[in-house]
């Protein structure tokens, strides 16, 4: 498997300023009704993609707070209260959408700006429980700008992506889907970048070759894999 090295936090969250300098952009464009327009995600419109992008922000501003001092605070303070969060910020007008999502992500970003080396080393617990090291945090962050970006529905699409985010992406992701493999092991091949990799544990029995994007967006659920060629098995769930 062809794996990217490490980025340093700080690097990370300047790939989030641009990937967030983009979605702000996208939702600029977008007219006053789109709010209250169906996402590309099922159940969610819009304003739904709009809340998270910034209730996420402020849940990681509380992860890396808990880096900082030590203290547990918990990234949302239950399922229950971010489910409410999202749904309650869904119906706002556009422009109250926008302050929040540009507020919230400056928020982030100072933090994260300010932040001393020895809080980067420190464990947190993401929703689910899940142990993170802090320094996952800019990366987690990145991953939920590009890929709600498209799940807006608007003009950006994963063909977008940056060629840095893809070769990170796709090792994350092959290498989550790779531990939860249950069937027959097989491999994947970006034709438009150096990559590749086995899923499973065993030899694999074919290969799934296409674009990087296309690779990425069907491993996640969100492409059927049309373009992609070789057998396409049928996937788990991605997170």
């Amino acid at each position: 498997m062809t794996t990217p090295e490490p980025a340093a936090p700080l690097a990370l969250i300047d790939q989030v300023a641009a990937a967030t300098a983009r979605l702000v952009d996208s939702v600029k464009a977008m007219g006053g009704d789109a709010v209250g327009e169906p996402s590309l995600l099922p159940g969610w419109t819009r304003g739904h993609v709009l809340a998270h992008f910034a209730r996420n922000a402020d849940s990681l501003v509380n992860l890396l707070l808990w880096a900082q001092t030590g203290v547990e605070i918990p990234q949302y303070a239950s399922q229950f209260i971010r489910d409410f969060d999202i749904e309650a910020g869904a119906p706002r007008p556009l422009t109250e959408q926008l302050i929040d999502i540009e507020a919230s992500a400056t928020r982030l970003a100072a933090l994260a700006r300010t932040l001393p080396d020895t809080a980067w080393a420190a464990t947190v617990r993401i929703r689910g429980g899940r142990e993170i090291r802090a320094t996952d945090i800019p990366w987690m962050r990145l991953q939920e700008v590009e890929i709600h970006h498209v799940d807006l529905g608007v003009a950006y699409r994963p063909a977008d992506w940056p060629e840095e985010f893809l070769t990170r992406l796709l090792p994350s992701i092959t290498a989550d889907l790779s531990a939860a493999a249950g069937s027959a092991a097989f491999a994947v091949e970006a034709t438009d970048i150096a990559f590749e990799a086995t899923i499973g544990a065993d030899v694999p029995a074919h290969t799934v070759i296409g674009p990087a994007h296309a690779l990425a967006t069907w491993i996640i659920g969100r492409y059927p894999g049309d373009s992609l060629r070789g057998p396409l098995p049928e996937l788990p769930a991605w997170r």
